[in-house]
């Protein structure tokens, strides 16, 4: 056993005093050491019930012949830290996640490693750190919230930073903007519809990291409890025959984990994490190759904020496994690939079943033929950048627009706010990539303050930076290279048109290279917006969003 290095012989009996320190016992000592690594808190309600769910992996972990070891990881609250300078922190800790689960495991010598995340960076953070101590390992996240109800309507947090800007507008009242506030988030769980959090929680179905039900088992259910245990019994069979992360997670299963991301219309933010996962894996992501999967592959959800559907409902048609059924049938998922079940994917999903329609469209009636997401390319994003194309308008997705420049989200929010966009405008926030931000700040504010003044069908927006899973509309994040980095975002102006055709992935300026030459030469870079702390260290090590803001 690994965990042999700290507990086995008489030259480790100093560390077996200790581990007697700690409560265990000796007859718990000669089992294999399992690290249940929880990121409870109080302070995100995605995470506020982990520690139940730690307890249950330790039952299970118990009941199948192992000890279980629980220790911590830190996590950020995106929707409290939204729209402030504590956002810049959000993106960033996911290094320090990675790197802490790698301290935590390897210095340790865990035999094996159950994941306890749930909420946006902590996910592929966690999923990160594995990949590098490679000891066997398995997901089970928190589990998603259930949707609230306002007025009898299903609702989620995104409606809730849309009423801001409804109430700004006159639109709604302060009374309607309480009762939205105090019933939008009915119970713990991560965020209800189709964001970060739950993108990445479906994602590890596909990769192979998670148990079926891992995304969509709503976090309030007895069955996540159950799932719970059955993962901590599942990682005993994985230690016992040494089946480990980077044995499941590899360029085969990356496919088809891009493949259901564009069948689900998943968060923008996947195209962050994806490529750092496969960088721990030792696989090169190019943007480019999601645009060919999305060609292949038909959007089949609509969940929030794109669609009226929330995650229970995914979840009582059928879940993840239902959607890589459908794309299984008509050969887009490779089924022969190992999970942490023990089985393949096609054995775990053989018999799966769509049992709701309308929120899993079969494959031959999807919502489009082509993937929820989009990359494109042009001569202010050579590298690329994203959009939730699923979420955007039909009339938005090809069409031209004027610039509005910003160096800030703040500037950009005021403007907004202060009725200063107009319908053909398109905001352009500079500064908030992985470098300039630093630490590219989710701008969710702008996006729902542009849909709750009613103006997502003629304004859209674009940044080096990105935005939440729960914006909507064309909002185009994830700029390559960013302003900060000299790319030719940062030399735009004001009343400069851009061209954007989502169907042919093309975003250009129409500025010629002399121009952009010009005014090169005529740039004057703005002060950093970090000096010190580890933000201005993660400032100098981080690379571009294309590469998945990966530390080099």
């Amino acid at each position: 056993m690994r965990s042999d290095t700290v507990k086995k012989g008489p030259d480790r009996a100093p560390q077996r005093s200790l581990w007697y320190a700690a409560g265990f016992t000796p007859e718990e000592l000669k089992k294999p050491l399992i690290g249940v690594v929880c990121a409870y808190s109080e302070v995100i309600p995605g995470h506020t019930h982990l520690d139940k769910l730690a307890q249950a992996v330790k039952g299970g972990v118990y009941a199948a012949g192992g000890t279980p070891v629980m220790v911590p990881s830190i996590g950020v609250c995106d929707g409290i830290v939204m729209g402030h300078k504590g956002m810049r922190y959000s993106l960033a800790s996911r290094e320090l996640i990675a790197d802490s689960l790698e301290t935590l495991a390897a210095s340790h010598c865990f035999d094996g490693i159950v994941l306890i995340p749930n909420c946006d960076k902590i996910v592929p953070g966690m999923i990160m750190g594995a990949l590098r101590v490679n000891v066997p390992a398995i997901v089970i996240s928190g589990g998603p919230m259930l949707a609230g109800r306002v007025d009898g309507k299903k609702t989620s947090l995104s409606s809730m930073f849309q009423a801001v800007g409804a109430y700004k507008a006159g639109i709604i009242d302060e009374a309607k903007l309480q009762a939205t506030e105090e019933a939008c988030c009915p119970t713990c769980g991560s965020c209800s519809g189709m964001y970060t959090a739950n993108s990445m929680n479906c994602l590890c179905e596909a990769l192979g990291i998670g148990l079926p039900g891992n995304g969509t088992i709503p976090a309030v259910y007895s069955a996540r409890m159950m799932l719970a245990k059955r993962a901590g019994a599942q990682i005993m069979e994985l230690v016992e025959k040494d089946i480990k992360p980077r044995d499941i997670i590899n360029a085969d299963s990356l496919k088809n984990a891009i493949t259901l991301d564009m069948a689900l219309g998943c968060s923008t933010n996947s195209a962050l994490h994806l490529p750092a996962i496969a960088h721990e894996a030792g696989v090169k992501l190019d943007l480019h190759y999601f645009n060919e999967i999305s060609e292949k592959t038909p959007n089949l959800c609509h969940l929030a904020p794109a669609g009226p559907h929330y995650m229970e409902e995914l979840n009582e048609a059928g879940g993840v496994s239902a959607v890589l059924k459908e794309l299984a049938d008509i050969g887009l998922i490779n089924t022969g690939l190992p999970t942490v079940t023990g089985k393949t994917i096609g054995e775990n999903i053989k018999d799966a079943v769509n049992l709701n329609t309308e929120i899993i469209r079969p494959t031959d009636d999807p919502y489009s033929k082509t993937g929820g997401l989009a990359f494109l390319f042009g001569n202010i994003a050579k590298k690329g950048c994203v959009v939730k194309r699923s979420a955007v308008v039909p009339e938005m997705q090809k069409h031209s627009c004027r610039a509005r420049v910003f160096n800030s989200e703040e500037e950009a929010v005021e403007a907004i706010y202060g009725g200063k966009i107009v319908p053909g405008d398109i905001v352009v926030i500079l500064y908030e990539g992985p470098k300039g931000g630093p630490g590219m700040r989710e701008m969710l504010v702008p996006t729902s303050a542009l849909v709750g003044m009613g103006l997502d069908r003629e304004v859209a927006l674009i940044t080096d930076g990105r935005f939440s899973g729960a914006s909507s509309g064309a909002a185009i994040g994830h700029v390559s290279p960013e302003a900060a980095m000299g790319g030719e975002i940062g030399l735009l102006r004001d009343g400069d048109i851009i061209d954007i055709d989502m169907s042919e992935y093309t975003i250009n300026a129409r500025i010629t290279d002399d121009e952009f030459s010009k005014r090169r030469e005529e740039y004057v870079a703005p002060e950093p917006n970090v000096r010190s702390g580890w933000l201005e260290r993660y400032s100098r090590m981080v690379a571009g969003a294309d590469e998945g803001a990966v530390l080099k």
